[in-house]
């Protein structure tokens, strides 16, 4: 609001400065009213451009910007921005307008070779404070993804929307199920949820004729011909011993969206034996020590996951994302990382 000339300009300033006083306002959100989701989403492009151009200055960067690729801070310039040739074809977006943030996934080239990139933007005074890059060179997954889609542009209806804090909790108690997954959890999954991994479909694969669909009470593995919930249910994630570092980055009610970053750890030895829910006895998972980094976003619809697109990267035991400290890198709380 532009107030103009006069005593009532005078008196008008006045009750601003007080209401100030007695309702303080966080800078961050202040910063991101004025940019809206078009104007996020079009970060998101200049950033890009500028990717592709091989050239920083073409984006709209602050001074002091911090930026990582693959949890290794690097100097803008450096990494994917000397190796990127094109964008593909698989875009989806997640534009958290309160706070100023926005989240992409999508298909890209790198050294004319279909590659994945997730890429978190904070927006600051018209400026990219922070640029956080996960770059998945893995030209099956890229392929899958465009050949999959899944974007979720649509609105949700605006009597069925969830609450910033909902939408986290939920997509938080999902990455609780699979920690040391026992099947006895409570997992907010719809009856037609989906998830796809690395451009493959990882649940509710039809049965390949002349085969038997695994049982989920007699099998010793997963299986992608499962359903999200009987996948849960089945307790044989529990090799997966911590999903840590869990960052909230970018929060959509508009759309029902969360996008996420966090790590996935496999212990080996003897945590790879284990009870199911049914009382077997089950020896599954990696037999050594080793890490995930992960970059998944959810459609949550009715408060239960309906949707999950993720790419999974092998990392470093232990690897933390360098937007966090050590404790909050080894700890399984989710944190909104929006704000």
């Amino acid at each position: 609001m532009r107030i103009c000339g006069g005593a009532g300009a005078l008196g008008a300033s006045w009750g601003l400065t007080l209401l100030a006083a007695l309702v303080p306002i966080h800078a961050d959100v202040v910063a991101a009213e004025s940019c809206d989701r078009a104007c996020l989403e079009g970060f998101v492009e200049r950033y890009l451009d500028a990717l592709l151009a091989h050239d920083p200055s073409k984006a709209p960067f602050a001074g002091d910007v911090r930026f990582t690729e693959n949890g290794q801070r690097l100097e803008l310039g450096d990494g994917l921005w000397r190796t990127m040739t094109g964008k593909g074809t698989y875009r989806m977006l997640v534009a958290d307008v309160a706070a100023g943030h926005v989240a992409f996934l999508g298909s890209i080239r790198e050294a004319d070779t279909p590659a994945m990139l997730a890429l978190h933007l904070r927006i600051r005074k018209g400026k990219i404070s922070a640029a956080e890059t996960l770059v998945q060179r893995n030209e099956k997954s890229a392929q899958g993804f465009e050949e999959i889609g899944y974007t979720w542009s649509e609105p949700v209806p605006a009597s069925e929307r969830t609450s910033r804090a909902d939408l986290m909790r939920t997509a938080n108690m999902y990455f609780s199920g699979i920690e040391k997954n026992d099947g006895k959890g409570v997992y907010p999954v719809d009856d037609n949820c989906n998830r796809i991994e690395n451009g493959a479909f990882a649940t509710n694969v039809p049965t390949p004729p002349g085969q038997t669909r695994p049982d989920p009470k007699t099998a010793s593995g997963l299986s992608s011909q499962w359903s999200c919930r009987e996948q849960l249910q089945s307790g044989l994630l529990y090799f997966v011993m911590r999903v840590r570092d869990r960052r909230f980055v970018a929060l959509d009610p508009e759309r029902g969206l969360v996008f996420s970053y966090v790590f996935f750890d496999h212990l080996g030895g003897d945590t790879r034996t284990f009870q199911t829910p049914d009382g077997r006895t089950v020896t599954a998972g990696p037999k050594q020590p080793g890490t995930w980094e992960v970059a998944e976003a959810f459609r949550i619809e009715h408060g239960k996951i309906r949707q999950s697109v993720a790419i999974m990267e092998r990392v470093p035991y232990g690897m933390t994302s360098g937007w966090s400290t050590w404790q909050e890198g080894m700890s399984s709380e989710g944190r909104d990382a929006s704000r």
